[in-house]
Order: C-alpha cells, then sequence, then structure tokens
C-alpha cells in the first residue's frame, strides 16, 4: 500500500522559515517526479513546486521562485520543501504528490499519489 506521509508544518511569523519532508512508502518512487502542492481555504489546488526523478530538474511557481526550495533523497524515498521569507499568503495546506512521469507536471490530474497533507500558517 502506497503512503506518503508530510510533516513539518506549523504556525510561524511572516519572515520565517518551515521545511517541509514527505516520506513515501510502499514502493519506490526513484523513477518518478515527485512535487508540492497547496490548497488554502475556498481555493483551488495550485500546484508549488516539482522535481524530476533525479534530482536534476526542477520547476517552481511565480509564488515560490526565489524564495522555496525543493529537493528530494532517493535513498529515502522523500522529497523536502525548505520555505524561507514566508508570507501570510503562503498560508495553506502543503500536500506532497508523485507524478506519472520521471518529469514534474503543474497540473494535480498528472499525479498518482497523495499525501494526506500538513498546515501551515503564517501570521502577520
Amino acid at each position: 500500500q502506497v503512503q506518503l506521509v508530510e510533516s513539518g508544518g506549523g504556525l510561524v511569523q511572516a519572515g520565517g522559515s518551515l521545511r517541509l519532508s514527505c516520506a513515501a512508502s510502499g514502493r519506490t518512487f526513484s523513477s518518478y517526479a515527485m512535487g508540492w502542492f497547496r490548497q488554502a481555504p475556498g481555493k483551488e489546488r495550485e500546484f508549488v513546486a516539482g522535481i524530476s526523478w533525479s534530482g536534476g530538474s526542477t520547476d517552481y511557481a511565480d509564488s515560490a521562485k526565489g524564495r522555496f526550495t525543493i529537493s528530494r533523497d532517493n535513498a529515502k524515498n522523500t522529497v523536502y520543501l525548505q520555505m524561507n521569507s514566508l508570507k501570510p499568503e503562503d498560508t495553506a495546506v502543503y500536500y506532497c504528490a508523485v507524478g506519472g512521469t520521471a518529469w514534474p507536471s503543474r497540473r494535480a490530474r498528472d499525479n498518482d499519489f497523495w499525501g494526506q497533507g500538513t498546515q501551515v500558517t503564517v501570521s502577520s
């Protein structure tokens, strides 16, 4: 049974940092892209960042560029999202996902497996 478990969310003041982790189990995902999405109340789920199977290629939403860094450790079947200079508008539930191919997709429907989400709240 495939499981993705996110951790690292919490409450932080604007300008602060958080590091999200997503540990996958049940199969090896080293051949597949992984990514992070987020969903704020009343809004659609949106792409945040994605990383290719090897970690050699990354993609970021404009809102994340320069502030967030995605990385992965295939030996640990884990993907990370380092978030710096957080803003109140970053408040959302953050989900990790495993893509259907080796390259990240910004479309939620292209991702096959999802975690349960972790809440990130940024206070002003």
